[in-house]
């Protein structure tokens, strides 16, 4: 008898210890897919601030989809770290266009805006108003591709914005008016800005002092070498240039609330690596003053 119920209690072990690995098992797999479903296919951001007003509020949670132009794989110990990064990027579904909202990881790491870094902290949403090889300017703070008759960004708030520049309102406001690239050479401001072409990858342009001035910094990102002019001479590190060709796409981006928004009007071009993905909809939406849920916004399409 003795033996029948020391069998009967092995059995009885063995049977949850069956059933303790299998919802193990089951666990890893689900947190496994999670995981892939995170890198390659969609993720979820919540917005800290109006710069995207009204298309995004702050509070809203999105979903980005990572397919459009494929997931991103990386070392993130080394991009926790602050070391140069390689990000290789699975194919993807489609391609960003103009007018799209999208979620990238902000191209510097420190408030000087002149070393091009991958912060895996730092994520911005933006919409895209140009695309590589456009040629992108700003004329009485309206947004134009040239070629192109479509619109571009929130019109209303461009208009907005003049509306206070010839009223001289701007600065009184706090609005910072000038922009990139913060050389003598260039009169650029957020209302008159450009032209600026957006190179794509392939681009060959010829290397002179105004176009060391534009693309300086992300040319040194390619590189991971230091661009000099010296007199007509233009080199990297010791090496004498005339053209230069460009290893990838850049992208300009705007924030749809234009008087305070950081976005490439400030800082430059945006490198297609770092961008996450395309956002789609809003899934939750909570109203930061008041912590209640704004219904109204749930599942709402991103445009």
């Amino acid at each position: 008898m003795q033996n029948s119920n020391d069998s009967h209690t092995k059995r009885s072990l063995d049977w949850y210890l069956d059933k303790i690995i299998n919802l193990f098992l089951i666990i890893c797999g689900v947190v496994l897919i999670c995981i892939v479903l995170q890198v390659i296919c969609i993720a979820t951001f919540k917005i800290p601030s109006d710069s995207m007003e009204p298309a995004l509020l702050a509070g809203d949670n999105i979903l980005v989809n990572k397919g459009v132009m494929g997931g991103r794989l990386f070392n993130v110990w080394d991009a926790l770290e602050g070391k140069d990064t390689h990000i290789y990027r699975l194919p993807g579904l489609g391609k960003i266009k103009r007018n799209d909202v999208i979620v990238f990881n902000f191209p510097y790491s420190k408030q000087r805006w002149d070393s091009i870094a991958f912060d895996i902290m730092k994520y911005y949403v933006k919409r895209c108003v140009a695309l590589p090889g456009d040629t992108f300017e700003i004329k009485d703070a309206r947004y134009k591709v040239r070629g192109k008759d479509t619109y571009l960004g929130n019109v209303e708030t461009q208009e907005t914005l003049m509306g206070l520049v010839k009223r001289g309102e701007a600065e009184e406001l706090g609005i910072v008016m000038k922009g990139y690239p913060y050389n003598s050479a260039f009169t650029w401001d957020i209302v008159n800005f450009g032209p600026l072409y957006i190179p794509a990858k392939g681009d060959n342009l010829k290397m002179d002092s105004m176009h060391v001035i534009l693309y300086k910094n992300i040319i040194e990102w390619e590189q991971k070498k230091k661009l000099f002019v010296r007199g007509d001479t233009v080199s990297l590190n010791d090496s004498v240039i005339q053209t230069y060709s460009f290893i990838e796409n850049y992208y300009f981006v705007a924030g749809d609330k234009v008087m305070n928004s950081q976005d490439s009007r400030y800082w430059g071009l945006l490198p297609e690596p770092f961008i996450v993905g395309k956002a789609v909809r809003v899934w939750k939406s909570v109203d930061n003053n008041t912590n209640k849920i704004r219904w109204n916004r749930i599942f709402k399409k991103i445009k």
